[in-house]
């Protein structure tokens, strides 16, 4: 229909034109009103034509681009609310992890710390039994010490009085020995 009336019009257009040109020479001024009128009824009638039949075409197509940037300019508002609510979303998780992420890394740290006093307090531990152990071995060495000490005073005091004894003992102190262990031992039974 909009072809239909576009040929149409433009066949006027053409007519009139050609109309207009076969004039020729000079005219009296009633030809020229005359012609004048005729193409200003032609022009009205064009303008009439298009507006009949272009306006409508015209108005839905400006009505149809209206609706498609309404649709496109809601879309966009959805779109929009939905990044902003996504946006809270993984702002919100972010925060959790990072709070998670320090309550981890305190949760670590309380466990070093109470691992380190652990540590400490076994190695003390450790170096009280070990201190308590060295001071019994020295002790025990100590006394070995002593005992061997003593053992070697007594072969030494027993080999000097044999050498005294050997040197000075005379046949008058063994016979007066002698008859002292006797009288003691009588003296017993």
């Amino acid at each position: 229909m909009m072809k239909t009336a576009l040929l149409t019009v433009l066949l006027i257009l053409v007519c009139s034109a050609a109309w207009a040109a076969g004039g020729g020479g000079h005219a009296d001024s009633g030809v020229v009103l005359k012609d004048f009128l005729w193409r200003c009824l032609n022009f009205a009638a064009l303008v009439a034509l298009l507006a009949y039949f272009v306006t409508k075409p015209i108005k839905r197509g400006l009505a149809g681009r209206t609706e498609s940037i309404e649709k496109s300019l809601a879309d966009a508002r959805e779109a929009q609310k939905e990044a902003e609510a996504k946006f809270a979303e993984y702002d919100e998780k972010l925060a959790k992890a990072s709070a998670e992420i320090d309550d981890i890394y305190a949760s670590i740290k309380a466990e070093g710390e109470n691992e380190r006093d652990r540590i400490i307090k076994d190695a003390r531990e450790m170096a009280a039994k070990m201190e308590k152990e060295a001071q019994k071995t020295a002790d025990v060495e100590v006394a070995k010490a002593k005992a061997q000490l003593q053992d070697r005073a007594v072969h030494l005091a027993i080999e000097i009085a044999e050498d005294i004894l050997k040197k000075n003992f005379t046949t008058e102190d063994h016979s007066r020995l002698v008859d002292e262990y006797m009288q003691k031992v009588g003296d017993l039974h």
